[in-house]
């Protein structure tokens, strides 16, 4: 979740016929079967986790043994190639919708197929329905997120800002008051740096009705989309934005956000444990995001899990283990620990109860996603992160034309 979603060489691991791998990870002796687990760190907390979780279901599931690999988000993409070459990919894998991206190649079971018809219903549709290819769903959501707007109440009560911004023109004339505070204090923090561009980007880009996906083809360069940039290139260029926003990255500028340097800032789940960390102190809320008129509208984004198709044996044991994880006390305390929302009906019940998370719990409905099982997303986001932050000294149609090239290159 914390990198962007991309593809991961789809067409190489259709040519080495996965179905068939798995040879080097099946039952043992005795009629036991071992499971390979890959799953992505994301904090302190993660490993700790799912080695309490598999001990925990090796003991109420005798024959099933759980074989668990923890990487880093840095690293994972590239552990994965290598076991897919080696044709020794995981049972069971945790990934972002680069994971569902695999059943494009009839590599993977069907989400249906790995988990019971109870947990499926309790998983919310629109996380499914976000990484399914042609209608069919591989993947099973794990950790969801949406984007939501954070502010300063402070900033704002000295700026005279009397209420969140629901609307582009309301955000803009916060946003002066706010910096016209000085002493360092910036209105409205835009991270278009390589980092996570794509993500500030998309979030303004569907609060004017955009979308980056029409028939299985990329469409950057829309109406929409400059309605959108042209209103990002006038924050900046109104200077109610920090300085050079093309080079910056989000997780900094959070920081200083988080330092109270900042009236509003898109942010995660997860930066309200990093302020009760980083400076407890902070008098902070959290809106929805705004939108060109209101509406609702913001970015949501989810991590899954997928199976490797290989055969009936392994297709049973990780129905036993994924049906165990969703469980409500065993996937509830995975989100608690990574601080995102869960993707789960039961879950969120459970996650209703913390106020800081109501805002992002609201917004799942109305949250549009990545077209990350495109193919040509992961040259477009990357075009975003290298290009988009240009709008502050070119003009956006000129960006957009770039970006969209970009896009076409892999389409």
């Amino acid at each position: 979740m914390r990198r962007v979603i991309k593809a991961v060489a789809v067409a190489t691991a259709a040519t080495l016929g996965l179905a068939g791998c798995g040879s080097d990870s099946g039952s043992g002796d005795g009629g036991s079967t071992e499971l390979e687990l890959l799953v992505p760190i994301y904090g302190d907390k993660t490993k700790p986790y799912w080695e309490d979780l598999v001990e925990k279901f090796e003991a109420e599931n005798d024959g099933i043994t759980v074989k668990l690999e923890t990487q880093s988000w840095d690293d994972i993409y590239t552990v994965l190639d290598t076991k897919i070459q080696n044709n020794k990919a995981p049972d069971i894998l945790e990934l972002d919708a680069a994971g569902p991206a695999y059943g494009a190649e009839d590599l993977l079971y069907k989400a249906e197929e790995i988990v019971s018809p109870e947990t499926l219903e309790d998983i919310e549709p629109s996380f499914i329905d976000s990484a399914k290819i042609d209608g069919v769903a591989y993947g099973l959501p794990t950790v969801a997120s949406t984007r939501a707007l954070f502010y300063n109440k402070d900033l704002f009560d000295r700026a005279g800002v009397t209420a969140p911004p629901k609307t582009w023109d309301e955000l803009l004339a916060a946003a002066k008051k706010i910096s016209a505070l000085g002493g360092g204090v910036y209105g409205y923090g835009m991270p278009l740096g390589s980092e996570e561009a794509q993500a500030e980007t998309s979030i303004f880009a569907y609060g004017a009705g955009a979308s980056w996906e029409a028939d299985g083809k990329m469409t950057i360069d829309t109406p929409e989309a400059k309605e959108a940039l042209t209103f990002m290139k006038q924050m900046i260029d109104q200077r109610v934005t920090q300085p050079d926003p093309g080079a910056t990255d989000r997780t900094p500028l959070l920081d200083v956000f988080i330092q109270g340097k900042i009236g509003m800032i898109q942010g995660l789940p997860p930066i309200v444990g990093q302020i009760n960390e980083k400076n407890p102190q902070l008098n902070w809320e959290i809106a929805p995001s705004p939108t060109k008129d209101g509406s609702p509208s913001t970015l949501g984004v989810a991590d899954y899990f997928v199976g490797f198709d290989k055969g009936e044996e392994k297709q049973e044991a990780i129905a036993k283990f994924l049906d165990f994880f969703y469980q409500k006390d065993n996937y509830v305390t995975f989100n608690d620990n990574e601080g995102f929302i869960p993707a789960t009906k039961s879950g969120a019940e459970a996650a209703a109860a913390k106020p800081e998370l109501k805002t992002f719990l609201e917004s799942l409905p109305d949250a549009k996603f990545y077209p990350a099982t495109n193919p040509a997303w992961a040259e477009t986001s990357g075009a975003f992160k290298s290009l988009v932050g240009q709008i502050q000294t070119k003009p956006v149609d000129e960006v957009l034309a770039q970006i969209q090239a970009k896009a076409e290159e892999t389409s």
